[in-house]
């Protein structure tokens, strides 16, 4: 394809065509940014003619933002929800002005950039804000200076007309817009690979071919570096006082085409942005152009480049975006893509905060909850019990638009890719790796149609009937050899500061224990603990054996599948004979803890000495032949994505098609708060409580008919939770414990008993 052959192209024609391209993306989402915006210095040795910006020294103003004034606006920011502090400021202003220099001086550094990493870094460590830095054409060192304390950069490229330069035009008389200076700052941010920002400014003077060049010279750097997260096309717009106060500002129809062409010659991949508050009441005609960012929205400050214009309030975007079919999600300044992979693109302490403020999609997390904190979730019912609507006969199956079934009667309305997922699992077509990928992504509407078709199909196999079992968790030891990066209930030496003392429970408490349970009216005793180095397959036969001499008729449910896997080896026996053996001593059952995340990818991170995906398959597949049954676990929300959430649950449907013994699907949702992992800056906070309830409406449907019970763990969700989850497809709530100390161990402020009347 020609890409100036599209100056030809009817208008209409190329809103179709970049519609289509950003339907490939297959995720149906528009973010933005929630933002506080610094600008730290106005001086600038540029004299743009267009610019309200950049303004002269005037007397008894000073030249840059204290650290003050900036920690005052990034703290607002803060307690109003941003996650981005946008730092802009004029071009190199030390080379023009003599009171730049000064402060400079005073504040002990030597160049605007020094200052600026310092005041990057200042919001990082005392607000948690990502800083996106600015400051227009940079050194490589300067690049690599702010790479350290940003999330990521940008700098506009605006233009590569050199005329613009030139006498006469927009960018005459600054040095900092010569179109090559700006490349080259792309190009070196490309090779030091930073997550980077660029777009153009249309209407300044230049021609359609000429935004094309531009186009074409980002796509060039984009294919050599794949940094370039985000191409934003900006109108200009007149401003009195200006020296082109009078010139025309380009028609919504020149905006919509350029972003148009632009998603045309960009491709699918890259994020295109176009500011809404500089089409003021049109601007939900942007979306028909392709965009799939609507930029940074502040709660607390103005567009300081842009002060006459307002941003439109997030309800409006919202409900302008989601007016064609589409869904308004909150994003961090470093996109989603480069969050999956911040080993390459970020430095460790950077990515530690970004991590800290990142879902499972690398999209902004929605609300401050946390699994197994005290409080509940933030509007929690709003998943489960939204206002609108009246379905067939469930509070969630109503969305607008097309409709096709989902389920038991209720319709499912709209199009896109969740939409479609849901209409193949009516059709009785098993969901692949893809399909449930898609499932776990759904927001909004989406989010509301995934679990209003799991509660329907939790209602139709297992009833209004919630079940639980009154039973007792004990963790006989906290020593373990083993080195999960997840788990703070393991004891080992080193890390007594943190996790407590070792211990070992004495084989005569733990029968007082489980005697204690059954006289409480426990009918069951679950036993895990951690890999001692002094056990061997004997101790964990010993435990059975015991328990079934004094108590014959507890249910003894023991024994993860590392532990069954550690036992074995250390006998020399096949995992079938050593399951027999603990069968005929009383093993009644196995959890299906060690399974964390069933994708070796992910437990090379996790859990890189412990048993791999297959391992844990087999030892639930000899389970399962010597008539022994077992749970299932998913442990998520940690460093892993939808991608592997799909994957797990397929893996536990094959097995279950193969062997038949799995119960039930336990999602236990990863408790940050004391996990080694997590305090090292290595995982996020655990899921967010959309994804936690997707996990069980997602487990519902892709497990269906293989596995037909969804148990909410309250320990990990809280009661609030568990109730939201009981409408999200589970059907079950797990034992009432007695004593619970791993999930503790992590933080979580649930645990200990949860009696039935409860």
């Amino acid at each position: 394809m020609d890409p100036y052959a599209l100056t030809g192209t009817p208008l209409e024609e190329l809103l179709a065509r970049a519609q289509a391209l950003r339907a490939e993306r297959r995720d149906s989402v528009v973010t933005y940014s929630p933002k506080v915006f610094i600008p730290l210095a106005k001086l600038c040795r540029d004299v743009c003619h267009y610019c309200t910006f950049a303004q002269p020294p005037r007397r008894g103003e000073r030249a840059y933002m204290t650290d003050e004034e900036v920690l005052a606006v990034a703290r607002a920011g803060a307690d109003a929800g941003c996650h981005e502090a946008l730092f802009t400021l004029g071009d190199k202003p030390e080379l023009r002005y003599r009171i730049a220099r000064e402060e400079l001086a005073e504040l002990g550094c030597e160049t605007t950039v020094e200052y600026l990493a310092r005041m990057c870094e200042l919001v990082l460590e005392e607000t948690g804000l990502l800083p996106h830095a600015n400051p227009g054409v940079m050194t490589r060192a300067e690049l690599s200076l702010l790479r350290g304390v940003t999330a990521s950069q940008g700098i506009m490229l605006e233009t590569v007309s050199e005329r613009l330069s030139q006498r006469g035009g927009a960018h005459f008389g600054s040095p900092d817009k010569v179109p090559a200076r700006r490349l080259e700052t792309i190009g070196t941010a490309g090779e030091l690979a930073i997550p980077f920002t660029t777009g153009i400014l249309i209407g300044i003077g230049e021609t359609r071919a000429e935004r094309i060049d531009a186009l074409l010279a980002v796509r060039a750097l984009h294919e050599r570096y794949g940094h370039v997260q985000e191409f934003i096309v900006q109108n200009f717009r007149a401003k009195p006082g200006t020296k082109m106060a009078s010139h025309p500002e380009p028609p919504l129809e020149d905006l919509l085409w350029t972003a148009a062409v632009s998603r045309i010659v960009l491709g699918p991949d890259v994020n295109i942005q176009t500011p809404p508050n500089l089409s003021y009441d049109e601007f939900p005609r942007l979306l028909d152009a392709g965009i799939n960012d609507w930029g940074g929205v502040s709660p607390v400050t103005i567009d300081h480049v842009n002060p006459e214009a307002p941003w439109p309030e997030v309800e409006r975007l919202a409900a302008a975006t989601r007016a064609r079919g589409l869904e308004l999600v909150p994003r961090l300044p470093i996109y989603p893509e480069y969050v999956h992979d911040l080993d390459r693109w970020t430095e460790p302490r950077v990515a530690a905060a970004i991590r800290a403020r990142a879902d499972g999609t690398g999209h902004a997390r929605e609300d401050g909850w946390a699994a197994g904190a005290s409080g509940p979730p933030s509007d929690s019912m709003q998943f489960a019990e939204p206002s609108w609507g009246t379905p067939a006969h469930h509070p969630l199956s109503s969305v607008a638009g097309n409709s096709a079934h989902v389920g038991n009667g209720m319709r499912l309305n709209g199009g896109g890719p969740v939409k479609e997922v849901l209409a193949k699992f009516r059709a009785e077509i098993e969901l692949d790796e893809a399909d449930v990928t898609t499932l776990f992504q759904a927001r909004g509407d989406d989010f509301r149609a995934v679990t209003a078709a799991a509660d329907a199909l939790r209602r139709d196999v297992c009833g209004d009937t919630v079940t639980y079992v009154v039973t007792r968790n004990i963790n006989y030891t906290n020593v373990c050899y083993f080195r999960c990066g997840f788990c703070a209930f393991s004891k080992g030496k080193l890390a007594a500061n943190l996790r407590g003392a070792p211990y070992l429970v004495p084989l005569d408490e733990i029968v007082r224990r489980c005697r204690e349970a059954w006289d409480r009216g426990a009918v069951e005793v679950c036993l895990q603990g951690g890999i001692h180095p002094g056990f061997t397959g004997d101790y964990y036969a010993e435990v059975c054996e015991t328990i079934k001499s004094e108590l014959p008729d507890l249910h003894v449910h023991a024994f993860s599948a590392l532990e069954v896997w550690q036992g074995a080896a250390t006998l020399g026996l096949q995992l079938a004979d050593y399951l027999e053996r603990l069968r005929d001593l009383g093993l009644a059952s196995l959890p299906g803890t060690a399974a964390e995340i069933l994708d070796d990818g992910v437990r090379r991170i996790l859990c890189p000495d412990k048993v791999t995906t297959a391992q844990w398959l087999e030892v639930h597949d000899a389970a399962h032949r010597v008539g022994l049954r077992s749970t299932t676990t998913i442990m998520f929300g940690s460093v892993e994505g939808p991608r592997s959430w799909a994957r797990h649950l397929i893996h536990l449907r094959e097995q279950q098609k193969k062997s038949g013994g799995f119960t039930e699907f336990v999602p236990l949702p990863f408790v940050h708060m004391e996990a080694p992992i997590f305090l090292k800056g290595k995982a996020r906070q655990g899921p967010t409580f959309r994804e936690a309830l997707l996990m069980h409406a997602v487990g519902r449907l892709a497990l269906h008919p293989a596995i037909t019970n969804i148990q909410a763990s309250w320990v990990k969700l809280g009661v609030a939770g568990a109730q939201a989850a009981l409408r999200a497809g589970a059907n079950d709530l797990g034992g009432t414990l007695m004593n619970e100390s791993i999930s503790r161990a992590a933080g979580a402020a649930h645990g200990q008993e949860m009696p039935p009347e409860r």
